[in-house]
């Protein structure tokens, strides 16, 4: 077995997921307070409480009480995503906060976005990162990825033939359809993926229209 294929079959390292979800919350801290649901410490304190017996799970090998934690997280962020948003749209109109103030924090929610839906793609895909940890399957099971259409004889000349997708090649998928507002390299195969993707284009649309639209009315 080569080095490469060594490296693969190891478990998927889970700080990126952690400096992820860590990222959310100071994100979300950094709000302006009519812009959060609730106190600006809630969902970071929420984040906090969980990301610990999330961590310590997984490291018992709790496996089905580790995907739990990270589902409800995963609801606990998104819930917050779309709170702010929808207050975000609401205060546009009334043209109370200044608009680098409106920039700055459509800004942050974007980013938000971009964060909360990678975290659900990679929760999710294949039945999560511990079921895929332990079938040890290549590629994906709800996204086609460049390296999944490589034909087989020539996967050992790009170093693919064990390849599966980490947590930076799901933040890719989210950065990229939220820029374009659909899919680009990994077209979708699931249902569940296509539904989160609707609603991941949905608030990424909403944000920057809604910010053009308030730039083109100050000037």
């Amino acid at each position: 077995m080569s080095d490469s294929a060594e490296h693969v079959d190891k478990p998927e390292p889970r700080w990126q997921v952690i400096l992820a979800l860590i990222a959310v919350g100071c994100i979300y801290a950094a709000l302006p307070p009519w812009f959060t649901v609730g106190p600006t410490w809630l969902l970071p304190v929420l984040i906090a409480a969980l990301l610990i017996p999330t961590v310590v799970t997984h490291r018992m090998g709790r496996h089905s009480v580790n995907h739990a934690l990270g589902i409800v997280i995963n609801a606990i962020t998104t819930l917050a995503l779309i709170g702010s948003v929808v207050l975000l749209v609401t205060a546009l109109p009334a043209h109370r906060e200044a608009p680098l103030v409106l920039l700055r924090s459509g800004a942050e929610l974007w980013l938000t976005n971009v964060l909360v839906f990678a975290l659900w793609y990679w929760r999710l895909d294949g039945g999560g990162p511990n079921v895929r940890d332990r079938r040890r399957e290549f590629g994906s099971r709800s996204f086609v990825f460049p390296q999944m259409q490589i034909e087989k004889v020539e996967r050992g000349r790009f170093d693919v033939e064990r390849w599966r997708p980490g947590f930076v090649d799901y933040l890719f998928i989210a950065f990229t359809q939220s820029s374009t507002f659909g899919p680009t390299d990994a077209p979708l195969l699931s249902r569940w993926a296509k539904v989160l993707t609707m609603c991941q284009i949905f608030i990424s649309l909403s944000i920057v229209v809604l910010l053009i639209s308030r730039a083109v009315g100050i000037l």
